[in-house]
């Protein structure tokens, strides 16, 4: 069962679907069964991060850029914000991820990469200078 895992994922899938749907445990492959369960939490978590690098970015060219302030940076914060709260809604266990100091550093830091490609500026904070709760208030606009 393993080779098919290897070979064609998304056959093993549909494999390990029916054998689960027919409860036949001893056929299952358990190994690749938990390791892609686990994959999805990460994705989620990774999905996460993103979308909250993407609305930290935005927020940092606001306070750094304000001459080049636009609707569509508001926009852009505004789904993000959006997308977030839904997906909190959905996985209440996700809000530790918000307040884990080493996952809150490692979205500052993508989302300064981000900034930095986008504005050429050098001058951001190094260390998140926002709460979870200030970056996710809607009426949130720093400076």
């Amino acid at each position: 069962m393993a080779n098919l895992y290897d070979e064609d994922v998304l056959a093993w899938s549909i494999k390990q679907a029916a054998l689960l749907r027919e409860r036949r445990w001893s056929a299952l492959d358990i190994e690749n069964l938990a390791e892609e369960i686990e994959d999805v939490g990460n994705s989620v978590r990774r999905e996460l991060g993103s979308r909250m690098a993407v609305l930290i970015a935005h927020l940092l060219k606001w306070q750094f850029q304000p001459q080049l302030r636009s609707k569509s940076w508001l926009k852009t914060m505004q789904v993000q914000r959006a997308s977030i709260a839904r997906k909190l809604g959905k996985v209440p266990s996700l809000k530790s991820a918000l307040t884990d100091n080493d996952g809150r550093q490692e979205v500052w830091d993508d989302a300064l990469v981000l900034a930095l490609k986008e504005t050429g500026l050098h001058e951001f904070p190094d260390t998140p200078i926002w709460t979870s709760a200030q970056i996710l208030d809607p009426a949130f606009l720093p400076r």
